[in-house]
């Protein structure tokens, strides 16, 4: 299920990543950079993490949703039930959580977010927006997150 998790991840970043480096399509049987096959797409690993508090059941729902952020916004102090997978597209995206060092994350980075630890996650930016997709695997039907 991690291995799932860390490819479905990397399979929705990599446009995103092509896009914001400026590459596109190559020209017919050349090869791009790397010496990749043109009209071969390829994920490349932006992230891979040992996890804990994945969910154990034979059934497990995945949700990806994107979230975007004004300069200055934020999430509600909340926990997560099991870890979640945060690709930045664009801006930069800090998360303070409570016992731990913020973390910041930049446009074509990944992150996990832990299990049970408090956060809030800001768009410290002045003038810049903020844009994320993230990934989470949970039980069928339990909440994306829980509100302290």
């Amino acid at each position: 299920m991690r291995a799932s998790l860390l490819l479905l991840a990397g399979l929705l970043a990599a446009p995103a990543l092509a896009l914001a480096q400026g590459s596109g399509p190559q020209g017919s049987g050349a090869q791009g950079s790397g010496g990749q096959d043109a009209g071969l797409a390829r994920p490349n690993m932006l992230l891979r993490e040992t996890v804990t508090g994945m969910p154990r059941g034979e059934r497990q729902d995945i949700q990806v949703l994107t979230a975007s952020f004004r300069p200055g916004d934020r999430t509600v102090f909340h926990t997560h039930r099991h870890p979640v997978t945060v690709y930045v597209l664009e801006g930069t995206f800090t998360l303070e959580l409570e016992g731990r060092a913020p973390l910041v994350v930049r446009a074509g980075e990944a992150m996990v977010e832990p299990p049970g630890v408090k956060m809030t996650g800001y768009n410290r930016s002045a003038d810049a927006p903020l844009r994320v997709v993230i990934v989470y695997v949970g039980e069928p039907g339990a909440p994306f997150l829980d509100l302290h």
